[in-house]
């Protein structure tokens, strides 16, 4: 059997097996896993086969998945740029002054300690948002795209511009946004509260219609607020449903949507669901920086109401955000322990198809990937192999993993 090729029995979350000539691969026990036989050739997966007499000690096997939203031009630049009162404004601060010193040099470093890391625990794509106005946007970019192409192979790397959506009304907007287009990027955005309701639509207007023209899809940090609940989403759903939109809308956020009134979630997700437009959530920093009660303990958390936006029928995905920057002190381009962590903040059990979906299949259609992540034939062999045998030993700590890409072993001394 030549290095491309493999054999593999292991455990697989069922809901990523595709059913084999019309009949569902069985699942064992309450983890909603199920045993199979995996083989591969080519680079590409073989139908899996169940094995109705697994032995003990299989490894638990996912695809290997996608973060729909991070920061890679400002990653691991606490240290130097610390929030230690851990708030909103104190994060803005000292991005503002990192942004001042940040170089092309110093993004590419700390780029590529983070695709070292995100390749080595199981991301095949990543979507990162990039500071584009003010003196270190060029170097970021120009890094990042560097990046990108020494990393096609094995990381899909999507980048998405960060500006103030007033911008994209300038003409130096425009001109930004044709080359983000060449560069086959997105138009982003922040829409946080308090705002004058008209300048933002009228600037929403503005991009979208930018956007359609470049044909560019639209990524938005957007209600990353503990106040005015879903301010910018009712911007946002009366634009679109007054104009129409034909690119692909992304909502990163959402954090002040969960404190609005029931019904009233209910309704903005519906109308959300309608206009198809997206949703990441992203609990770790949110957690982290909103709600802050000063001398008492946060009871009620600002966080983007996923159940209620799957139930309505939006594509919701989870991402890890910030890893060690002024707006958040921990992380490490984990999926595992960005699931561990939503299981608390969240109440996401992989064990169940909605709560699995978010970092798998509703993270790839979010993200527009070739590939949705379920296991079938013809599927690339690429793949996470934990040193584990249940959803619970996986959660517990960070476990030692094998990372196949494309049928072969992936080893960071050997790329």
């Amino acid at each position: 059997m030549s290095a491309a090729e493999g054999i593999l029995e292991a455990w697989m979350p069922r809901s990523l097996l595709e059913p084999q000539s019309g009949h569902m691969i069985p699942v064992a026990g309450s983890d909603g896993l199920s045993a199979v036989r995996l083989q591969w050739s080519d680079g590409r997966l073989r139908a899996p086969a169940p094995l109705p007499h697994p032995p003990a000690g299989l490894p638990l096997v996912l695809p290997r998945l996608a973060d729909p939203h991070v920061h890679l031009d400002k990653a691991f630049t606490w240290a130097e740029h610390p929030n230690p009162a851990g708030t909103y404004g104190g994060a803005m601060a000292a991005n503002l002054v990192e942004h001042i010193s940040r170089t092309r040099e110093l993004v590419l470093k700390r780029g590529e300690r983070a695709l070292q890391l995100a390749c080595g625990h199981g991301l095949r794509a990543l979507r990162s948002h990039i500071d584009s106005l003010g003196p270190g946007a060029e170097g970021s970019w120009q890094a990042l795209l560097e990046l990108r192409a020494r990393w096609r192979d094995r990381i899909e790397l999507q980048l998405v511009a960060l500006v103030p959506i007033e911008h994209w009304s300038t003409s130096a907007g425009q001109t930004l946004a044709r080359e983000v287009a060449a560069a086959s990027g997105q138009l982003g955005g922040v829409v946080v509260p308090p705002f004058d309701g008209f300048r933002v639509r009228e600037a929403l207007r503005a991009q979208i219609r930018l956007a359609q023209e470049l044909g560019c899809g639209i990524d938005l940090h957007i209600d990353e607020s503990d106040a005015h609940p879903a301010a910018g989403l009712k911007q946002l759903l009366a634009v679109v449903e007054q104009e129409g939109a034909s690119v692909p809308i992304t909502c990163s956020h959402l954090s002040s949507l969960g404190l609005a009134p029931r019904r009233v979630r209910q309704r903005l997700c519906e109308r959300m669901a309608r206009q198809h437009i997206k949703a990441v959530a992203l609990p770790l920093t949110n957690a982290w920086l909103l709600g802050r009660q000063p001398g008492d303990t946060p009871v009620t958390r600002p966080l983007a109401p996923i159940r209620r936006l799957q139930r309505a029928g939006v594509c919701v995905a989870v991402g890890a955000d910030n890893v060690a920057d002024p707006w958040f002190p921990a992380g490490s381009f984990d999926p595992l322990a960005l699931m561990a962590s939503s299981l608390t903040l969240a109440q996401l059990a992989p064990w169940q198809r909605l709560g699995l979906m978010p970092f798998t299949t509703a993270a790839a259609a979010l993200m527009d990937l070739d590939w949705d992540g379920v296991v079938a034939e013809g599927a690339p062999a690429d793949l996470i192999v934990l040193d584990v045998s249940s959803w619970s030993e996986a959660l517990m700590r960070p476990p030692e993993r094998r990372i196949l890409i494309g049928g072969r072993w992936w080893s960071s001394t050997t790329r």
